[in-house]
């Protein structure tokens, strides 16, 4: 008789299910881990990323208007600053001070100039001796004018008493009483009386032109030297230095009582009234400005608007400085030098498909960008055009209603695909 193995079977308790129950959890769960390690092994393998889409930003292409303009910054000037300088060299007696509110016409210091004052005493005195001698020169003229006069006079005395001695000496030489040689003597006694006449009545003309001709010469000695005096006499007007303009008083350049040399700048009167902004432009934009392109200056939380009314020839500092001047009245409450900031627009093109401007356009180059797709960003290579401050043209790449990723694809590290996780 063979034996069987009952003698060795041990009968065993039935587990409870609860056991079941956390066992088939814990495979759950491991299977989910294998299907997670699965997934993210074959993008490591394939060589794909995945982000947070709260580490990105992401714009819809869109089509419309697109402004190209430039942001700056500048300064509050005045359009109109004269300086002021010593026309010669002098002493200055200041009337003001830096700050002082000015009215056109004031004077604003006073210059002594000796030698300037005694150089308009030595032409007055050199005036009134012109004077002089233009009136005796005058005098002299009537007289010379009167002599000649008289001469001539006398000379149609002797011809008319020459004439009647003819006529006496003709008829008593026709009666016999009288020798033809005393007729023919009285004949050229008639004919120099004539001659006599003749000359001295040119003689009047050729005086009277003579002391013309003297008077004259003496009165425009007279006039030169009245302009002299007249320009000494405004050089000595300049010595009271006037405000040119309504204003105030913005720098001295020198101190009171000091002695300064010709033409050296004393004081800048500004103009408040009339202010315009000096921005400083990059030089990037310097062959696309252009008098009387708009601007908008952002003063404080207001905006005003003004047009480019001069653009400096030279790069200084890689800067171009451009003038704006308000449209219509200037905005209240400006200062000299104030900061503000301004918007140049520099061109306008309408139904343009563009995108939201972003990190995106510097960090690859404008070249390439990612598509978002999905759930997945896919590196797609584009074409920029125009840039404004806000928007970027997109020539070729993506059509309108695509999603860009404009921020945060810098940690992509250029890969083809990246996940990204909601």
């Amino acid at each position: 008789m063979i034996r069987d193995t009952s003698a060795q079977d041990t009968t065993l308790a039935s587990p409870p299910r609860r056991n079941i129950k956390l066992g088939l959890l814990i495979g759950v769960v491991a299977l989910l881990v294998l299907a997670s390690g699965w997934s993210l092994g074959g993008r490591w393998l394939s060589g794909e990323r995945s982000v947070d889409a709260a580490r990105i930003r992401v714009a819809e292409v869109g089509q419309g208007l697109l402004v190209r303009d430039a942001a700056v910054n500048g300064r509050i000037v005045a359009a109109v600053s004269p300086t002021l300088y010593a026309p010669v060299a002098s002493n200055v007696a200041l009337k003001i001070a830096a700050g002082d509110s000015v009215e056109r016409g004031q004077v604003l210091a006073e210059l002594d100039s000796p030698e300037l004052s005694a150089e308009l005493q030595r032409e007055q005195s050199t005036l009134q001796s012109l004077q002089v001698e233009v009136e005796r020169g005058r005098i002299e003229a009537n007289r010379a004018r009167l002599l000649a006069r008289r001469t001539a006079d006398e000379a149609e005395l002797a011809l008319a008493a020459a004439q009647r001695d003819l006529e006496r000496t003709e008829r008593g030489h026709d009666l016999g009483a009288i020798a033809r040689v005393d007729y023919l003597r009285a004949q050229d006694a008639l004919k120099t009386a004539e001659i006599r006449s003749a000359h001295a009545a040119n003689d009047v003309g050729l005086e009277s032109q003579a002391v013309g001709f003297d008077l004259q010469t003496r009165e425009r000695a007279l006039d030169r030297q009245r302009v002299v005096v007249a320009e000494l006499e405004r050089r000595i007007e300049q010595l009271q230095v006037r405000a040119p303009v309504d204003g105030i008083v913005g720098t001295l350049s020198v101190v009171d009582r000091a002695f300064v040399a010709a033409n050296t700048p004393l004081m800048t009167v500004v103009d408040l009234s009339r202010l315009e902004v000096e921005l400083e432009i990059p030089e990037t934009y310097a062959e696309e400005l252009g008098i009387g392109m708009n601007a908008e200056v952002r003063i404080g939380n207001q905006i005003a608007n003004g047009t480019l009314s001069a653009i400096s020839p030279e790069v200084v500092d890689r800067q171009v400085l451009a003038r704006v001047r308000f449209d219509g009245e200037q905005p209240p409450g400006l200062r000299q030098n104030q900061r503000v900031s301004a918007r140049v627009l520099i061109e306008e093109r309408p139904d343009v498909v563009m995108v939201a401007r972003g990190p995106f356009v510097d960090a690859h180059g404008g070249r390439y960008a990612y598509v978002l797709r999905n759930g997945v960003a896919e590196r797609t290579a584009i074409r920029i055009g125009a840039t404004s401050l806000n928007s970027v043209e997109i020539l070729d790449g993506v059509d309108v209603g695509d999603q860009i990723v404009i921020a945060g694809s810098d940690s992509f590290q250029d890969a083809e695909r990246v996940f990204v996780n909601n």
